[in-house]
């Protein structure tokens, strides 16, 4: 401090001039792995990611290997050096679509001051049980659910739970069944879908918060069959919108649905065109 090394005891009275020698870390624990990655766009301070659903985006208890961080790792053994591999913010498992990452500690810190300033733009799709009249906002604080630590609940706010705000509108009507798109405000975990089961939607697919399988009444047979064997929410993170870190350009992302959602919404249109000629 001012150029000299004090006691934890030494009064500081502020205007002090500050130095720090830091040294990051590196993600010792987490193993390189050659696991293709979509890129989408890449330059010397950020890579753009389209994440297939399956892909657990950090390793953690039950999936050491095959994670999103062990194939940056392989693609860039730099990544070490960034924190968590310059991953800032996550997609579920099971939620496929854009993810972006620091490739250096300036831009690190850029992306999460945009996160927190809520300036990064996410969109998603989603197909969902019932048949909405309506977009909306849903504004519901979400915590850790009091009894299964594996979930997230609307909660009340304060300690319990965090401010949580989910923006949607509709896109497309089925029969018992819409496919929306969903903004973010927040970044809760798992807000979509605590949300979407919140309002009564809940996400096709979703067995932590939508409950059993729902097959509608006079089902086409290739619906129904869809249905049964999509596995996974029905959630893909369609659009991505930042700063970037160095020219303070505004970038945009767009990655399609992928093929098994985008073939089961395909088949929820093909039931309703049915019945509708009926």
């Amino acid at each position: 401090m001012n150029g000299e090394q004090l006691r934890a005891k030494d009064a500081v009275v502020g205007g002090e001039l500050v130095e720090l020698a830091i040294e990051v870390d590196e993600e010792t624990n987490w193993q390189a792995e050659d696991i293709p990655l979509e890129i989408v766009h890449e330059d010397e301070h950020i890579i753009v990611i389209n994440k297939p659903a399956g892909m657990v985006v950090h390793p953690g208890a039950g999936n050491s290997r095959g994670t999103l961080s062990n194939a940056l790792l392989f693609y860039l053994p730099g990544q070490a050096s960034i924190p968590r591999a310059g991953i800032v913010h996550r997609l579920d498992k099971d939620t496929s679509g854009l993810l972006v990452v620091a490739k250096t500690l300036v831009a690190h810190k850029s992306l999460v001051e945009q996160l927190q300033d809520r300036s990064v733009s996410r969109e998603y799709l989603a197909l969902c049980y019932g048949v909405m009249t309506a977009g909306g906002t849903v504004n519901a604080p979400i915590g850790r659910h009091p009894t299964n630590r594996l979930r997230m609940a609307v909660r009340d706010s304060g300690k319990n739970g965090k401010p949580a705000i989910t923006h949607y509108r509709v896109k497309e009507r089925f029969r018992a069944h819409t496919l929306i798109q969903v903004k973010l405000e927040t970044g809760r975990t798992h807000q979509i879908r605590v949300h979407m089961s919140y309002i009564r939607y809940p996400l096709v697919g979703d067995h932590v918060y939508g409950g059993r399988l729902k097959i509608p009444a006079e089902c086409d047979e290739l619906f129904a069959e869809k249905l049964k064997s999509f596995r996974r929410q029905a959630l893909h993170a369609t659009s991505l919108g930042l700063l970037h870190p160095e020219s303070g350009e505004l970038l945009q992302f767009n990655v399609e649905m992928p093929k098994d959602m985008e073939e089961l919404v395909a088949a929820a249109k093909q039931d309703a065109d049915r019945h509708s000629r009926k």
